[in-house]
């Protein structure tokens, strides 16, 4: 499969990435300088950011799952399907207690731009479909 990112994943030099429908570009970055640290990404103009542990507690929790789960991306006023990685991202049951995201009224769309930097870091595999795009842990 040809590969859908580049960077380092610092400011200077951002992973650059793609949605899960390889549809539109996008960067994302682990700012160190803060605390806790973040994750800045950045699409188009937008700004989000999410707390930098997502990304291993993500990858535990599709170990742990075992199976392909579905993306659902959502904005942060509407709802996550159930047993999505949306829903995961917002949860009260999730490591953090909640959302991931960080700035509110920007705090959804998880699914959309977490799963393809686990992919990037070797640490799951994606489907790459137009819709219903859905992710699991590498074994």
């Amino acid at each position: 499969m040809a590969k859908h990112w580049s960077g380092a994943g610092t400011k200077d030099n951002p992973w650059k990435l793609k949605t899960p429908p390889l549809s539109s570009d996008y960067e994302l970055y682990r700012d160190e300088s803060v605390e806790p640290p973040l994750l800045i990404c950045t699409v188009g103009k937008t700004k989000l950011t999410y707390l930098a542990r997502a990304v291993d507690d993500l990858h535990a929790m599709l170990k742990k799952h075992g199976d392909w789960m579905p993306l659902g991306a959502a904005d942060e006023l509407k709802p996550a399907a159930a047993g999505t990685v949306e829903a995961w991202g917002r949860a009260k049951e999730n490591p953090v207690g909640g959302w991931y995201g960080q700035k509110k009224g920007y705090r959804g769309r998880f699914g959309m731009y977490l799963p393809p930097l686990l992919e990037a870091r070797g640490l799951a595999e994606r489907a790459h479909n137009p819709k219903n795009n859905r992710i699991r842990a590498k074994k």
